[in-house]
């Protein structure tokens, strides 16, 4: 079949490699506009942009959707089917009906669970046990079109976003070929979700990464993990903002009020949270800082327990 692919950061890449390995045709490349990246802003291509250009594919880049250039272009490349892989923006009813099959969704959730912009970084902020890939038809709603597959993947409790995400666009892209192979040989199934069950996942703020010390030990580790590598979970110590990178949950009861610094020392830093729990710090990013171990930062800014972690 002939293939247009919409797709722009790294999580869409191995779909858009998978495609171009198999036996069907990329017609074209659909990716975001050009933007400042990282932190020197600098202008970059992205992920997705970089492998259609290694590998010779046409790369269409409009700002917005609805332009008529949109429709010329998917007319002149004439594709069957359309592959959508966190493109990064809501696709208009002219486009999804564009195609001669529709388009499908690799989607970063066990639909109905999360739909929306950040489906791994809200199951992980959540401690969820599990999550997986879904390959859906798109509609005009959000996330709501039929599935056709799913494939799984349990979450360990200290497994931080950016890794879950890896393995789901590896296992997804698998996924995708085998739900294109069955739509080429006309064997195509899919099931209808449940719309009573489904859950949104919102697009992730910097901040959301504000630690609240009064909730639990295991909540916070989450929010850490959850929002590794980017907003970063932070707090203030002494009016100073301090990311923290890693983290682990302590099974030793406090008395002390959620956000006291209790034990400072043997490279840890030991936290009192909500219910009498404790978190451990294993890694931290000081204010225009690059990350360090705790041990190293202690080392220049030693910590006396009863110290207060706050908002400000």
């Amino acid at each position: 079949m002939r293939v247009v692919f919409f797709g722009t950061p790294q999580f869409a890449v191995p779909s858009l490699e998978q495609l171009i390995q198999s036996a069907h045709e990329v017609v074209g490349v659909v990716t975001q506009p050009d933007r400042p990246r990282g932190r020197g802003h600098k202008v970059t291509d992205s992920p997705v942009k970089v492998t259609a250009a290694a590998h010779g594919l046409p790369v269409f880049q409009p700002a917005k959707l609805r332009e008529p250039e949109v429709a010329a272009t998917l007319t002149h490349w004439a594709p069957d089917l359309g592959v959508v892989a966190a493109y990064g923006k809501i696709l208009p009813e002219s486009v999804l009906n564009h195609p001669r099959l529709g388009m499908i969704n690799v989607h970063a959730s066990l639909l109905p669970r999360y739909r929306g912009a950040a489906p791994v970084h809200r199951a992980v902020i959540d401690g969820m046990p599990e999550t997986g890939v879904t390959i859906m038809r798109m509609v005009p709603a959000l996330d709501a079109g039929g599935m056709f597959a799913k494939v799984t993947r349990p979450i360990g409790p200290d497994e931080t976003s950016d890794v879950v995400e890896r393995d789901l666009a590896v296992l997804g892209a698998s996924l995708l070929i085998d739900v294109i192979e069955d739509l080429a040989a006309g064997r195509a199934v899919e099931e209808l979700q449940d719309h009573t069950q489904s859950t949104y996942a919102a697009k992730i703020t910097k901040e959301e990464g504000l630690i609240d010390w009064a909730l639990s030990a295991v909540a916070i580790h989450n929010r850490v993990r959850g929002l590794y590598p980017w907003p970063h979970a932070y707090t203030y110590l002494h009016g100073q903002r301090l990311i923290v990178m890693r983290s682990h949950v302590r099974p030793e009861p406090t008395s002390a009020a959620p956000g006291t610094i209790v034990d400072a020392s043997s490279g840890m830093i030991h936290v009192a949270t909500g219910y009498g729990e404790r978190l451990v710090i294993d890694e931290v990013q000081p204010e225009g800082r690059r990350a360090m171990n705790v041990r190293d930062y202690l080392a220049g800014h030693p910590i006396q327990p009863g110290a207060r972690f706050g908002d400000r």
